[in-house]
């Protein structure tokens, strides 16, 4: 039975999300205060408006605070934390350039969720549960996903090789091995943490996020699957990469499906098993297979739908989200139709789509 999030007296219950200037944590937010939480959320720095503006706007739906943190800081998230019940740990560095990939996104990954974890021992009297959100990248890399035959499925059971990610060889290879190898370090990290102190977590691991959200500044999955709408190269190269690396199939999942599954898990009155992880996708398809599909949805762009060279049609590789659908979550957006409907505008909200 879900809990309410509007206790006794109507005081509405209180939750931290961190990195709140982001694509996900912007959504989660909102979905948050429109389901009547109240909302402490985390950002480097509260006065950069152009990556709070989306925040302060929220501020219309309901109570949110707006913490200054860093992953990098000690003690920073305290005071975001105290006096939650649940904590949703989502800010992590989503670098694209940087000249120390290791220390910009694996450490700082790992540093961030240990420097969040511990502010949760600290406020253990309240918290009641931690969800962090990882990635596939967490549970794809590895040669028995890689190397199996046409259909193979990768459930929660699978995690990404660091060893078999240092035998990746392309211009993103090193991105992307920083970027796995970080988000595998920091669930073996958060796992150590709760396993201490006898406290409860549960893992979301996203594929390629589609959808609007509050967040329109920065670097966000979204923008780079409307590369394809908008026929920005180096995005598109990108996007071909990341199929290629994920055994030539492109898993999606809209916005709004992974703030509902965050908090389905949040609420859930089972106790989960110590670091219980959850896939949570909702199509698996290709570039091919999308190309054709955004070129008869939005016939007013050019939508380049061949020449994409040595791309899979079908998927090699599934993600599979059977263990969260059995759980008792129902996907919201179930085909690329419902996942794309507010696509265009979001372009548009973005600035890489003419308004």
């Amino acid at each position: 039975m879900s809990s309410s999030p509007v206790g006794e007296g109507a005081e509405r219950k209180k939750v931290c999300v961190t990195g709140g200037s982001g694509y996900i944590a912007s959504a989660l937010v909102k979905f948050l205060l429109e389901k009547g939480y109240a909302v402490n959320t985390t950002v480097r720095n509260p006065d950069e408006e152009e990556k709070t503006s989306h925040l302060k706007d929220l501020q219309a739906i309901g109570p949110l605070n707006i913490f200054r943190a860093d992953l990098n800081e000690e003690g920073s998230f305290d005071g975001a934390v105290a006096g939650c019940v649940f904590v949703f740990l989502v800010a992590a560095p989503v670098l694209v350039d940087s000249d120390n990939l290791q220390e910009d996104i694996t450490e700082t990954n790992v540093r961030g969720t240990l420097n969040v974890m511990r502010s949760c021992v600290r406020a253990k009297t309240t918290v009641k549960r931690v969800i962090l959100t990882s990635s596939d990248s967490a549970a794809i890399y590895n040669a028995t996903a890689m190397q199996g035959n046409d259909g193979h499925i990768v459930d929660e059971q699978s995690w990404s090789d660091i060893n078999y990610l240092e035998t990746l060889n392309h211009t993103y290879a090193d991105w992307a091995r920083a970027y796995a190898a970080g988000k595998v370090r920091s669930e073996e990290a958060a796992r150590r943490v709760t396993r201490e102190n006898h406290m409860s977590l549960v893992t979301v691991l996203p594929t390629l996020v589609v959808g609007a959200a509050p967040a329109t500044k920065g670097f966000t999955t979204g923008a780079l699957v409307l590369s394809l709408l908008t026929g920005d190269e180096t995005m598109m190269e990108m996007l071909m990469y990341n199929q290629q690396l994920t055994g030539d199939t492109m898993p999606l999942v809209h916005v709004r499906d992974i703030c509902r599954a965050q908090v389905f898990l949040a609420e859930r009155s089972e106790s989960p098993a110590p670091g219980e992880r959850y896939i949570c996708c909702g199509v698996n398809t290709t570039v091919a297979r999308l190309a054709r599909f955004l070129a008869g949805k939005f016939p007013q762009y050019d939508v380049k739908t061949d020449g994409f060279g040595d791309v899979a049609e079908d998927p090699k590789i599934l993600l599979s989200s059977e263990k969260l659908v059995k759980a008792g979550f129902e996907f919201e957006r179930k085909n690329l139709d419902e996942m794309f409907d507010d696509a265009v505008e979001y372009g548009k909200a973005l600035g890489i789509l003419p308004c």
